[in-house]
């Protein structure tokens, strides 16, 4: 009896130790599963880390290509501009060309000016004065003229307004003796219709007489 609770005893220990075998195996299992889950997050970081690095690598070559264009747009930009300060400063020289020879212009037209404002004070330009003389001159025979002109223009309103307004008269008249022939004619021939009809009736109611006393008829042509 006490072989068998030894016994019993050691396959207790026994089954203690393989349960904590288990409990061992579990745990390194549950820690493999761990370390796996982990492995796969690993991976799945470095594939995230490699497409961002091959976007970064995309942008980075992208930036550089954008960076020569930048560099040559610059270097035409520096030149167009190199050229446009060179136009400029053309420009401006021709500028200052042009303003001092309308200056030297303006100088000499206003000495002019004053040389010829002396010569009319001094009554050296008679031409112009007679030229003057003769434009008032011809100035009131224009407004002369323009006074004939508008009383003809009226005279010939007037003159056209009584014609007109004899014409008128004369239509007006004539309507009113047109309408009176008219008035006439329609009374002439009313009498003509009534003359018609007195002598249909006339000649109806001879016959009518004839065909009652036929022996008449023939007496009288016996007679004749």
């Amino acid at each position: 009896m006490e072989d068998s609770g030894d016994i019993l005893c050691q396959v207790s220990a026994f089954k203690d130790m393989l349960d904590q075998v288990n409990e061992e195996i579990e745990a390194n299992i549950q820690t493999t599963r761990e370390i796996e889950s982990e492995i796969v997050k690993c991976d799945e970081i470095e594939n995230e880390i490699a497409t961002r690095e091959s976007g970064l690598t995309k942008m980075i070559f992208a930036a550089e290509f954008e960076m020569s264009e930048l560099i040559q747009v610059s270097a035409v930009a520096r030149t167009s501009l190199e050229h446009l300060e060179k136009e400029l400063s053309y420009l401006r020289m021709k500028r200052e060309e042009v303003i001092k020879r309308v200056t030297d212009k303006w100088e000499a037209f206003i000495i002019l000016c004053r040389k010829f404002q002396g010569d009319i004070t001094k009554g050296e330009d008679d031409e112009l004065w007679k030229l003057l003389s003769q434009k008032e001159v011809l100035e009131n025979e224009n407004y002369n003229l323009s006074m004939k002109v508008n009383a003809l223009r009226n005279s010939m309103s007037a003159f056209v307004e009584v014609t007109l307004e004899e014409l008128h008269n004369s239509n007006s008249a004539l309507e009113v003796e047109i309408q009176h022939q008219n008035w006439e004619n329609e009374k002439l021939l009313d009498d003509i219709e009534e003359l018609k009809t007195s002598l249909l009736a006339t000649s109806s109611s001879d016959n009518n007489i004839c065909k009652h006393h036929p022996h008449a008829s023939n007496n009288g042509s016996d007679i004749f």
